[in-house]
């Protein structure tokens, strides 16, 4: 990876232990989430975990698992029958399902959903999000860690629109779709992207992402993420920012007041603008509005 502020360059000598603080507002998310009973899609998380930035798995009661597969790339084979055993107060259930069918979960079964770093790799993000916030109860609440495109290999890419995704999900794109490879190949950063491989690996892996789901379908940035929570009726609650590239959100399922309490979060004054450590956030760009967008 190349080190392009100052501080990554500080921050390779220190010990990850040490530069781990937890979100700045790390008390909402304690508040919304102790000792609740939820469903991470895309898990095990390691921003979740004990002494990292976000440890939400220390503070609940359990947490049921969904992975697409039984064997993926970054859990290897997954055979065991309860999920995070050893790090919740109860071990949860372990899913096999696409993050876009969560058809064998009942409806308002969950007091949260987490995912962190899932949904860029689904090729029907909104699809997904209305899986996910299905299976919430009434009030309960969804936690996002997304990559910000800044900070990530997908940095020379442009940030994927709101319509674009309206339009994927209108047309019922499916995980096999690779419509987006061609700009992939042509403007993802392999050198910051190690475990890619060369060029030629890189293409013969994106070819076969219907099996690993290692391709980032979709380019994030907070306007992208808080338009999409106010398409699919979600309160945000929090909206922070984490070194190196993430983007955290907390939203709560309240349709009532979703519209009206996120329009803090639209336009040039957004109040996530002057909190963000990403330049992109600092200006909205004109030629990508923000749309809100009730059925």
């Amino acid at each position: 990876m190349h080190i392009r502020t100052f501080a990554e360059y500080v921050l390779q000598f220190i010990p990850a232990r040490i530069y781990k603080f937890k979100v700045q507002n790390y008390e909402i998310y304690k508040h919304a989430l102790t000792r609740k009973h939820g469903l991470e899609v895309g898990g095990p998380s390691g921003i979740f975990k004990k002494r990292n930035i976000l440890p939400v798995y220390p503070i609940v009661k359990s947490i049921d698992g969904c992975n697409f597969s039984s064997h993926t790339v970054w859990e290897g084979r997954i055979d065991k029958m309860t999920y995070l055993e050893h790090d919740t107060e109860c071990g949860g259930k372990q899913y096999i399902s696409d993050a876009t069918d969560l058809s064998i979960i009942e409806s308002q079964l969950y007091d949260f959903v987490l995912s962190s770093h899932c949904l860029e790799h689904v090729a029907n993000p909104l699809k997904a999000l209305y899986e996910w916030t299905r299976v919430l109860k009434n009030d309960g609440f969804l936690l996002l860690v997304l990559p910000h495109k800044d900070k990530t290999f997908d940095h020379k890419r442009p940030v994927t629109t709101i319509d674009h995704v309206i339009s994927d999900y209108d047309k019922c794109v499916g995980e096999d779709d690779l419509s987006h490879l061609e700009e992939i190949l042509a403007l993802h950063d392999l050198s910051m992207d190690k475990r890619a491989g060369d060029y030629e690996s890189f293409r013969a892996r994106s070819q076969q992402n219907k099996f690993n789901r290692c391709l980032h379908h979709h380019v994030f940035d907070a306007d992208l993420v808080v338009s999409l929570m106010n398409h699919i009726k979600m309160k945000i609650v929090s909206l922070d920012f984490a070194f190196p590239y993430h983007i955290v959100c907390l939203a709560q399922k309240n349709e009532k007041d979703a519209l009206l309490y996120n329009s803090q979060y639209i336009g040039k004054n957004a109040i996530f603008r002057k909190d963000s450590i990403f330049p992109s956030d600092k200006i909205r760009i004109a030629a990508r509005p923000l749309v809100l967008c009730y059925e």
